[in-house]
């Protein structure tokens, strides 16, 4: 299948939109749940979406791209949803 760049691009924001959708609603899937399976989490991808923020000279903080990962500001995400000490 052959597609232009820009519907590529398209596709993929699209594809990342959608994984942050789902992130945001499996809440009982603990950062390192995610990091046991997949070797990343949302912290990763918050740091991504920061990089890739400063690779375009775009200021984003730590905490505003933890903002646009969790949906909320990362302290309050952590009080809602975070599990107290180890996980069985």
């Amino acid at each position: 299948m052959a597609i232009d760049d820009s519907s590529r691009i398209e596709l993929e924001a699209a594809v990342f939109r959608r994984l942050i959708e789902h992130l945001r609603t499996r809440t009982d899937v603990q950062n390192i749940d995610l990091m046991n399976l997949a070797g990343f989490c949302r912290n990763c991808l918050s740091t991504w979406l920061q990089e890739a923020a400063a690779a375009r000279g775009l200021p984003m903080t730590k905490e505003e791209s933890r903002q646009a990962v969790y949906g909320m500001p990362y302290e309050e995400w952590r009080a809602r949803y975070q599990a107290a000490g180890p996980r069985s």
